[in-house]
């Protein structure tokens, strides 16, 4: 099953409130590390940790999806090559829940395969508005997590191995380059990875001379192998401008060269 591009954007979006009523009410406050977890070739499963900061009981449901890009637009579907378990779970205030990530295969050699843990915040039941006039109605806030997963197959490998067990000579680069696009008028950045792992894009400016005019602040998105994507530009595009950017978290942003 393949999600709508709709549901696809507001899953990467990560976080949605669900608006019930008035004012708001927010008790449950979830952090979850790691923020970028991965399966690296021969580790059949990873963990996922949920921890309830909040001052009430959450319950949170579980699902992995696969992700992929196309007609630059996020896309997510139903897959069985990746288990989180539980798949629900409720945690009291201040406690932890390990999530358990299994593989249920192995991932294609020289691969990596990219999914979205989408953790979602199931509503306590809610109690008949007591007032219609609103004076006594809530908001409850449905939180939604979106958390990406990377798995790489034989011969490729996500990160560098600290511990020195493992060559890092198979650590996966990305290769991009960016070229303007026009879209009913708006000038665009296009984005296409050529290489065999995901980038993940922040603080990526336009250089026009001495100026620089961001994207967005922060994280832009990513851009999957073989994916091509597009984001609006701050200001129209000339063949002297230059794009830079930071790349899977390293320290300083680098040029992105410019093809077609």
């Amino acid at each position: 099953m393949q999600l709508s591009a709709r549901v696809a954007r507001a899953m990467a979006v990560g976080v949605f409130a669900w608006i019930v009523s008035l004012p708001v009410e927010a008790a449950t406050s979830v952090l979850i590390w790691p923020i970028d977890p991965v399966l690296e070739a021969g580790q059949k499963a990873g963990a996922l940790w949920l921890e309830n900061r909040g001052t009430e009981p959450s319950n949170l449901q579980v699902r992995v999806f696969a992700w992929r890009q196309g007609g630059f637009e996020e896309q997510f579907q139903a897959q069985r090559e990746i288990i989180g378990s539980p798949p629900v779970a409720n945690i009291a205030p201040g406690q932890k829940q390990l999530i358990r990530l299994t593989r249920t295969g192995t991932a294609p050699a020289g691969q990596e395969q990219a999914y979205r843990i989408i953790i979602d915040e199931i509503p306590a039941a809610i109690a008949p508005a007591a007032d219609v006039a609103g004076t006594q109605a809530a908001i409850r806030l449905q939180m939604r997590y979106s958390v990406p997963l990377f798995v790489y197959g034989d011969g490729l490998w996500g990160k560098p191995d600290p511990t020195g067990e493992r060559s890092n000579d198979g650590v996966g680069k990305p290769q991009l380059s960016w070229h303007p696009v026009t879209v009913q008028g708006r000038p665009y950045v296009e984005i296409r990875n050529t290489g065999p792992v995901h980038a993940r894009l922040t603080d990526v400016v336009l250089q026009q001379g001495s100026q620089q005019r961001p994207l967005v602040e922060g994280l832009l998105g990513y851009v999957l192998p073989g994916a091509s994507m597009r984001w609006p530009a701050p200001v129209a595009v000339t063949a002297s401008t230059a794009l830079k950017g930071r790349i899977n978290g390293q320290e300083s942003a680098e040029p992105i060269r410019q093809g077609q």
